[in-house]
């Protein structure tokens, strides 16, 4: 009988290990399609005004920087509205800074005293939009850097009326700390992976926080940020909704960067589950089939089913060439991270922390964000009362 099971545990390993193995294929010859493709300059009538809103709450690492970045641009004419739902924030500091350094730019802040819903980013949004003046919109997150040509780049497709949203990679940019580096190692070398994997199976179908550019009109046609009000993934559904509108999502090849804070075993495992809670609610079939890309961990069962089998070893070499090619190509090659190659030894023990964080996502409803306490149900939050 245990012969069997150990048999049947050998079968199922190894499926997940020639599974996780396709699959990095796939994220490899994704990144070669989206480093054949090219991108045209903007010509000066394809840069029309854009109005960028960042909703805040507390500070981020590198954030002033940050700011400054979006106000570092080569493009003739746009806005930044930022938003807060306590005039207290610490973030009101460094906006009323950067509106005296830059006082060329059309720079506000938004005081959003109204609580409209369960998701305090899409309330602030909700209400900076009447203080926008523009068609074209911009939304992405507070810790985001960006280069000069950013609005150059992530605008100019917008004006094809087939074309309803853009939205953009990231590398993080880790802190000191073993967890900021894993998550960092995440983004580069899983996470955008899947998403470019995605992008040649069914398109760009969903939009990523690092950069939301949309129409208003468009906005407007899905119900408006009202509609977002309770949704944890606000970024994934303005994308979602809006290419189901029988629209293109197009994803850029700008690639931006956020700055990861100095996470503590406690944090980092919060961050994780409420990033795993949200896709698996979001995405829940694509969740589920993440189980099988983690080739790693499969090949190692599978080592240990077969008695250390030559086979075995052998698999678990090719598992791991796939998994560091693919870490290298898109991690390195693709979102030009310099981080990547340093910390290239700690990809196995991110897989492993990974699929534990993926195995426990299913144990609980329960996310922490920003300090607050939530839970989410089919997408959407409801505040824990403390």
């Amino acid at each position: 009988m245990l012969h069997h099971i150990v048999q049947a545990i050998e079968i199922i390993a190894v499926a997940g290990t020639v599974a996780s193995i396709v699959y990095y294929g796939l994220c490899l010859y994704s990144a070669a399609a989206v480093l054949r493709g090219s991108q045209a300059a903007p010509s000066p009538q394809n840069t029309p005004p854009v109005s960028i809103l960042k909703p805040l709450k507390g500070t981020d690492p590198e954030m002033y920087e940050s700011f400054r970045s979006h106000c570092l641009q080569d493009y003739p004419e746009y806005e930044i509205v930022f938003g807060v739902s306590d005039a207290e924030d610490p973030a009101v500091e460094l906006v009323k800074r950067l509106q005296v350094e830059f006082p060329q730019r059309a720079i506000r802040l938004v005081v959003c005293d109204k609580n409209l819903g369960s998701n305090t980013k899409v309330s602030n949004l909700v209400q900076m939009l009447p203080e926008a003046r523009y068609q074209y919109l911009i939304v992405n997150d507070s810790d985001i850097r960006v280069e000069r040509d950013y609005l150059q780049r992530v605008v100019p497709p917008l004006t094809d009326p087939q074309v309803g949203m853009v939205t953009c990679l990231y590398r993080g940019v880790a802190s000191a700390t073993l967890g900021s580096r894993l998550e960092s190692l995440g983004i580069s070398t899983d996470f955008c992976g899947g998403v470019l994997a995605a992008r040649l199976l069914e398109g760009i179908r969903f939009g990523l926080g690092s950069t939301l550019v949309f129409r208003r009109s468009d906005l407007n046609a899905i119900g408006g940020f009202e509609a977002l009000l309770d949704y944890l993934a606000d970024d994934y559904e303005i994308g979602n909704r809006i290419v189901a509108l029988g629209l293109e999502g197009r994803l850029s090849k700008v690639v931006v960067e956020t700055f990861l804070p100095p996470y503590n075993a406690r944090e980092f495992v919060d961050h994780q589950l409420r990033w795993a809670r949200t896709v698996r609610d979001a995405r829940r079939w694509g969740y589920l089939g993440i189980l099988w890309t983690f080739g790693l961990p499969w090949a190692l069962l599978a080592l240990i089913a077969a008695h250390g089998a030559a086979w075995a070893w052998g698999l678990l070499g090719a598992t791991a060439i796939m998994r560091l090619a693919m870490a290298l190509v898109v991690g390195r090659v693709v979102l030009e991270d310099r981080h990547v190659v340093p910390f290239l030894w700690l990809v196995p023990l991110r897989d492993f922390v990974a699929l534990m964080v993926w195995m426990a996502s299913f144990a609980g409803h329960t996310v922490a964000w920003r300090g607050d306490s939530f839970t989410l149900k089919d997408g959407r939050l409801v505040r824990i009362t403390p």
